[in-house]
This record gives C-alpha cells, structure tokens and sequence, in this order.
C-alpha cells in the first residue's frame, strides 16, 4: 500500500477561517498533489472539532476548530486521523463527543482512543489486495490519556506498547507507529525516547514517526526499521511565528508498505496555509537534516540534547525552587506534578539534575 503519513493538524486564528469557509486552495496550496493516488493519507488530528467553550484544567492552551475541518480532510483524500495525543480532550467529554459525531458524520475513520485504558489499546488495521498493515497510536502522559475507569488517547506503556507491537506484527504485513511525543522544540531526542523507539523496532515496528515536538528532529534506519524522531508540524500555521525558529517547517512522509521505501518531503506555513518546500528554502530544511541524521550515526545527538536541556534550564529550576513553598501560588505547586507525569518533562528532569551514581568516580 502506498501511504502518507502527516503530523499535528490544528487549525489557528489564521486557518480556521478558511476551514470555515472549506477554502482548501488557500490552505494546501501545492501540498494537495501528495494525496492523490495513495490508499493510506493518516494525519494526527491534534484538536477537538467544536463549539464548546468548556476547557478542561491544564497547563498551556486549549485547542479547537470548527466542525468543517472534517469535511476538508474528507476532501482533499484524508481517511485516517489518530486522536491519541495531548489535545484531543482538551474541551473534555463534550468536545471528544462533538468530535467523533463529525469524524462520523464524513466518514473519517480514527484510531488512538477509547472509553478507558483497556479500550484504547486497539490498533487500526487496513487490508487491501491480500495485504494487511497495522497502525499503532500512542502518546505521552499528558491530559487526554487514556485512565482504567475514563476515556482518552492510548498512551505509550513500557511494557504494554512493546507486547502490543509484537502482537499487531504477528498477524500484520507492516506495523506502523505513531508516537506522540517527545520534547516540544528539541531537534533531538532524548535517550529514553531513543531507546524506546529502538525498543519498538526490535519488536516489530516497520515505522516508528514522533510527532508533538513541533520540529524537525532527525531520521534512522535501525534492525529495519524507519525511525523519525521529529515530524514537525503538519498544518499548524503561524507565519509569524518565530520563536521557535523550527515551528513553520514539517515533513510529510511517504511510506511504501511493499517496497518499504520511505521519503520526506519537507513543507513550509505560507500566510495562512502551507506550500510544499522549493529552492533554497528546501535545501536549507534538508541540509539541517541530513547534519541531524549524521548525529545519530556519530552519537554527538546526544551533545544536541544537553544543549538543549541546558537552555530550558532556568525554567526547570525555578519550577523546583516554587514548588510547595509557602509562596508559592496553586498552580506552581500543581506543575510540579505535571512535569513528573509527561515523559518528555521527565527526561529534561533527568538530563539536568544528576545523581550521585551518575557523577561518583567511573
């Protein structure tokens, strides 16, 4: 099967807009051609579709769209979204609600999620021509996940996701992973998510995409499998948006079940959609790339995590310093625990504040 497979989909105060207005020129411009003629195009759907103006309590923002953003992805060849990520529960049980009614309603399939954690672990599962592949959803602990006695996304277990893979490729041709997550605007990753991406490999995974990180990470071909740390942003337009300097550039990726061929093709925000990549701009994305892809081969990735870590420093540290102090505010106490749930937090954690056993004497 010839499949695309694309990153975050959340429409902004400069696209939603056209969704109302079902204006898909303006949106995808170039970037329609790459749906025709495949029998897969997955995107991960990275909102709730409705009107409710009820948020659940978070860190961070929200995010919604109008209910036509279905009709849009119907039309331009979109018929797979995954719902398992950090944002599709973000107006809580009434926003899922609206949503599923408008997936429904086109006819869009999804995957990622379910009334509890049990549930959710079911993988979407595509047969064509004698052919049979298996896409697996998964994401982070943050907000939407799935819990034993309420509904969510399907988030990664370090037991239950590896045993779920090796199980999808026992009965599928190709396993495809979608993983949701990572540190947001790190172009590497960390070496949990590193190893956990391996480990996903030696089970079975034939691909293994990372998205939520809203960049361009880095790309290997490991025991077989394609490993792409960071996907980028699919269409999440914010032209002006230049901190990060990484937000307005993805990759879509073009997988070929039988060939197990694989290809980026990079693309840019453009005023209030996005134009495939050309010239020097494309040269630009890809050179970073391909220098990022070198990183793993020669293990200085790792020298691009600490960077990065170092430089949210001062964030992670002042999180530890308020923290249950009594000045400190609600909200200064709670995103300490926040920051302890979510595995990409988590591994910053760790990256920045060593223990005795990792600098005694070797």
């Amino acid at each position: 099967m010839k499949t695309l497979l694309l990153g975050d989909l959340s429409p902004t105060v400069n696209s939603d807009p056209l969704f109302k207005e079902q204006n898909k020129e303006k949106l995808f411009y170039d970037t329609i051609d790459l749906f025709k003629g495949n029998d897969v195009n997955f995107v991960n759907l990275e909102c709730a579709l409705t009107d409710s103006d009820v948020s659940i309590k978070k860190f961070g923002p929200p995010l919604k769209a109008c209910p036509e953003v279905a009709k849009v992805l119907k039309d331009i060849g979109v018929n797979y979204c995954g719902l398992s990520n950090n944002h599709i529960f973000d107006f809580g049980k009434k926003g899922v609600a609206d949503t599923l009614k408008t997936l429904d309603e086109v006819g869009l399939a999804y995957t990622g999620w379910g009334d509890n954690y049990e549930d959710s672990r079911k993988d979407l599962i595509i047969e064509k021509d004698g052919e049979k592949i298996a896409i697996i959803a998964v994401c982070e602990h943050e907000y939407s996940y799935a819990l034993e006695d309420r509904m969510g996304s399907r988030p990664f277990d370090v037991f239950h996701t590896i045993e779920d893979i090796r199980a999808a490729k026992e009965n599928a041709d190709r396993v495809i992973v979608i993983y949701h997550g990572g540190k947001e605007y790190c172009r590497y990753p960390s070496p949990r998510l590193y190893n956990a991406c391996h480990a996903m490999a030696r089970a079975g995974a034939d691909v293994v995409l990372c998205q939520h990180t809203h960049c361009i990470s880095c790309y290997e071909e490991y025991e077989g499998c394609h490993i792409l740390y960071g996907q980028g942003n699919w269409h999440f337009v914010k032209p002006k948006f230049t901190t990060p300097e990484c937000w307005n550039g993805g990759l879509a990726v073009k997988y070929d079940t039988k060939t197990h061929k694989i290809e980026f093709v990079p693309f840019v925000n453009y005023e209030a959609g996005i134009k495939l990549a050309q010239g020097a701009e494309k040269e630009e994305i890809m050179e970073g790339f391909e220098e990022r892809n070198q990183s793993l081969k020669d293990g200085t990735w790792r020298d691009g995590w600490h960077e990065f870590c170092e430089s949210v420093k001062e964030l992670y540290t002042g999180i530890v310093a308020r923290a249950f102090t009594e000045e400190a505010e609600e909200w200064q106490s709670d995103i300490f625990g926040h920051f302890l749930d979510c595995e990409a937090h988590h591994d910053v954690w760790a990256e920045l504040f060593k223990t005795y056993n990792h600098t005694n004497e070797k």
